[in-house]
């Protein structure tokens, strides 16, 4: 453990401008080249250097200012062989500096040479580069023995607060993405979800249509066969014909559910039963705004039920209640004549196994099953 330490990089957030903002970068590269600006002025106004050796001290200024922007660029990329040997470069562009009699440009390298190495480059490795520079810089300095101490540990410990900073930097950018990813992922799962209940409710809605369609047509079909009568086989078409109507409306309505377009669960029922005698709609509790699933899952239930009766105990008195209480929402529906066992295997399968599933998915609970005389329904889901 303590090995990776040691030679870990600094995350490439950190050694980047990523999260830097842009004033601040404009006021560092201000400042930096303010720096260098008056470096050079001073170095060759108290210098004697003239003809070429000016036009060397140019080219060592240009020499040094790539291979500054080169070590930046190839620690970015994690390279430790290269970034040595644009340190070693650094150094010796120093070292020919001195030997010309530009000792200020040569101290201000080395110092720059040991920030910048403790600041970008694996601990195994910039630390003894910082403590080369920085030596190099103590026994070239013709100051007083306390304050060169004084100026390396500085400059050691600058370097090492900007790496933590920066270490800062990334780690904050790093958070920023991982919460940005969650998000879109969120975000993903939100639409997924959407789609699937939307598939859902159509499935639902195609699948009770169909079925009862599926009915009336097989109906027709025998008819034809066994020679029946005109009337009778148009009667059967035309209810057929109305179940596809009734079914294309009841999709655009659970679209329109889906946007939030929803009646009232009460007057919904009300409608439900409007045209179908001997049903009777009882409402409990305090009537409020149900969640969108929870509302479909009502009516949908609602909707299975009340056709399973009239196509099994047709006739039957129907009694439903709609009860809504503290947290969740009851929905019961019996009936007074349909013969035990019927209901389990009606709809193909999807007549009570969907309504079950539909309950299961909100965390709720149906049961259905016979009663007395009669069959019951009773859906229970949070609200």
């Amino acid at each position: 453990m303590t090995a990776n330490v040691w030679m870990l990089w600094p995350s490439r957030e950190a050694l980047s401008r990523m999260g830097v903002h842009r004033a601040r970068r404009a006021l560092a590269g201000a400042g930096r080249t303010f720096a260098v600006g008056i470096l050079l002025a001073t170095t060759f106004i108290d210098s004697d250097l003239h003809g070429w050796g000016v036009a060397g001290a140019v080219l060592g200024v240009l020499v040094g200012g790539l291979g500054f922007w080169g070590f930046w660029r190839v620690t970015l990329e994690h390279r430790l062989l290269p970034s040595l040997g644009l340190f070693v470069l650094l150094f010796a562009i120093a070292a020919v500096a001195e030997g010309a009699g530009l000792r200020i440009p040569a101290l201000v390298v080395w110092c720059a040479c040991a920030v910048s190495a403790m600041e970008r480059l694996p601990l195994a490795a910039a630390l003894p580069a910082n403590a080369v520079a920085l030596g190099t810089y103590a026994a070239v300095n013709n100051d007083a023995w306390l304050t060169t101490l004084a100026t390396t540990a500085g400059l050691a410990l600058a370097g090492y607060v900007l790496r933590l900073d920066a270490e800062a930097r990334g780690s904050a950018q790093r958070l920023l993405a991982q919460e940005r990813a969650a998000r879109a992922a969120e975000a993903e799962s939100a639409a997924l979800a959407e789609r699937a209940r939307i598939a859902r409710e159509i499935h639902d809605v195609l699948a009770h249509s169909l079925s009862a369609q599926l009915v009336h047509l097989e109906a027709a079909r025998l008819m034809i066969e066994r020679g029946a009568e005109r009337d009778q086989i148009l009667e059967r078409v035309v209810a057929a014909r109305g179940m596809a109507r009734e079914g294309l409306a009841e999709t655009r309505q659970a679209l329109s559910a889906l946007r939030g377009e929803m009646s009232p669960l009460e007057e919904f029922l009300s409608e439900l039963v409007a045209d179908t005698a001997g049903a009777d709609v009882t409402v409990t509790g305090e009537r409020r705004l149900l969640p969108a699933e929870a509302s479909q899952a009502v009516r949908r239930v609602a909707q299975e039920a009340l056709t399973n009766v009239r196509k099994h105990a047709p006739g039957a008195k129907i009694l439903i209640r709609l009860d809504y209480g503290e947290h969740e929402v009851m929905l019961n529906v019996r009936d007074s004549g349909a013969p035990p066992g019927e209901f389990t295997h009606s709809g193909a399968g999807y007549g009570l196994l969907g309504m079950r599933e539909r309950a299961e998915l909100l965390g709720g609970s149906l049961e259905a099953g016979p009663y007395e005389e009669g069959f019951m329904v009773t859906l229970k889901v949070p609200a």
